[in-house]
């Protein structure tokens, strides 16, 4: 399988990184513009000038999105399945 070199631009600093495919290239490098926009807005309207400071808070808002969905899909999850248990006794009893 061919390999893609992919550099990508974040708070200023080159990274060349290597994917499998096409759609790792677009996944890399739409991520690398979403914590450039973040990293952007925190300057703006936290006024912080420390790159690492910054870089730090992006990666606690892009993994706490992370953790969030995971924990509203386990919610989700726990739904759905007592659902599913509550029907399936309906249906027991009446066809019983």
């Amino acid at each position: 399988m061919k390999k893609i070199k992919v550099n990508v631009l974040i708070a200023g600093r080159n990274y060349p990184l290597v994917v499998s495919n096409e759609q790792e290239e677009e996944g890399m490098r739409k991520a690398a513009k979403n914590i450039n926009d973040l990293i952007l807005n925190f300057e703006q309207d936290y006024a912080v000038a420390d790159k690492q400071d910054v870089l730090a808070m992006c990666a606690l808002q892009f993994a706490s999105k992370l953790e969030i969905g995971a924990i509203q899909k386990k919610d989700e999850a726990i739904k759905v399945t007592k659902r599913v248990n509550d029907l399936t006794s309906l249906l027991d009893y009446h066809l019983k």
